[in-house]
């Protein structure tokens, strides 16, 4: 698969507001313990390329990615571990949560009785050609009501835009505003009953693409809709069942069954694009992309066949045949071509996209979950390190995946890591 060399600025010239290759912003000031994930601006980053870089009252511009951990325990306690000295910050309580996203800043975790959103103060603002750095006080933001643990995805800019969350049990499509959560507020853009119990709202420009099901609940299509949940007109897409989304450098992309749907922003315009499976290749579809934060270069698993690479920039699927059955697969996407993997026995598993080729593996880390009630360890890959949480111990690892796996260090936060999520990128 076809790689474009990455360009990094220096860190011992790094100053506030240098132009940096748009393709990864410059290493953080850590040790050997990591390095920051990348970011691009990319279609539908709203307005990532404005005259305010970002700035938000009351938040401090720094010269280097301020990233931390956020994690969760069962209880709901919120601690902040900082990934360059290991300062430990309790946050608060939320309610027990069951799940938890990132979108870099906020963490928005699945609770009973909706969704807790989390403010950590920490991001990363991508100017186009170059980065700037904040972080803030943390903050409880408050809670979006809904039913059933949600489907999220979030676009490129966590300070603008929105965010979406799909609620199965009462088929609700939510869009928060992020203007809003970065006042520290939580308002709906939107709330649509979209008719079913499988489907997405992913964020797209000012509005989002939303699941269209037919009369038995199974979704058909997606269509477009406005910032106040209108639909926009031409824009219905087929995408027969339609499950889970990414914002990559490219455009959105989201799984249907015969590949995926790729939108591509184009002056004032939204083109859809379709990169269908290839031909004579036998394996499930996708449905969960994963990669380091806005690669072109997706990850998504394909059974227990082995995992599936879409890039949107070649528009373009590769199949990865395993031996081993895998949990997890993210894409980093980096010069090498890393793809990091966790198995069945709680081993992290290194291949190369390009061939194929497993280039490391580990002894188990991690134990397997033991039922549905024990939540899967989340394994988070940025430009340089990996991180994977043991949520029954409640500790996180650092692993060195361009270094045979090798790992790290043992980082134990403030609250145990039942969920977690690295933030300030």
């Amino acid at each position: 698969m076809n790689r474009r060399p990455l360009a990094p600025c220096l860190a011992a010239v790094l100053l506030l507001g240098t132009a940096c290759s748009p393709s990864d912003p410059p290493e953080a000031g850590r040790d050997a313990a990591g390095a920051q994930p990348s970011s691009t601006s990319g279609p539908g980053s709203d307005d990532s390329s404005g005259d305010d870089h970002g700035a938000v009252d009351g938040a401090e511009e720094v010269a280097e990615p301020p990233l931390h951990l956020l994690t969760l325990d069962a209880a709901g306690g919120v601690g902040l571990l900082d990934l360059v000295d290991e300062t430990a910050t309790v946050v608060g309580t939320i309610e027990p949560p069951v799940a938890a996203w990132t979108d870099g800043r906020y963490v928005f975790a699945a609770t009973s009785g909706g969704v807790e959103v989390v403010d950590s103060g920490m991001w990363t603002w991508d100017h186009g050609d170059h980065f700037h750095y904040y972080r803030s006080a943390p903050e409880l933001v408050g809670a979006v009501p809904g039913r059933g643990v949600p489907v999220v995805a979030h676009g490129r800019v966590s300070t603008a835009g929105s965010t979406g969350m799909f609620f199965p049990e009462s088929g609700e499509a939510v869009l928060l505003d992020n203007a809003a959560l970065d006042a520290g507020r939580v308002e709906e853009r939107f709330r649509l009953d979209l008719g079913g119990r499988e489907g997405l709202v992913a964020p797209l420009g000012d509005g989002a693409v939303v699941t269209v099901p037919d009369r038995s609940g199974r979704v058909r299509a997606v269509r477009r809709v406005a910032a106040d949940g209108t639909a926009v007109d031409g824009s219905h897409e087929r995408c027969l069942d339609a499950r889970g989304s990414i914002s990559t450098a490219v455009g959105l992309a989201i799984n249907c069954a015969d590949g995926a749907l790729l939108l591509v922003e184009d002056g004032d315009e939204w083109v859809p694009e379709r990169i269908p499976y290839p031909q004579g290749v036998s394996a499930p579809p996708a449905t969960d992309f994963r990669a380091r934060e806005g690669r072109p270069t997706v990850a998504a698993l394909a059974g227990r066949v082995g995992f599936w690479l879409l890039d949107t920039r070649e528009r373009r699927w590769d199949l990865v045949r395993t031996d081993g059955g895998l949990l997890q697969v993210v894409a980093s996407d980096d010069e090498e071509g890393h793809v990091v993997a966790l198995d069945r026995a709680g081993r992290v598993r290194v291949y190369l996209a390009g061939s194929g080729e497993q280039v490391a593996i580990t002894r188990p880390l991690v134990a397997a979950p033991a039922g549905a009630r024990h939540p899967v360890p989340l394994l988070v890959v940025d430009d340089q390190r990996a991180y994977l949480n043991d949520p029954e111990g409640g500790r996180v690892l650092e692993i060195d995946y361009a270094d045979g796996a090798r790992v790290a260090r043992e980082l134990v936060p403030p609250t145990a890591a039942r969920f977690f999520a690295e933030v300030g990128r």
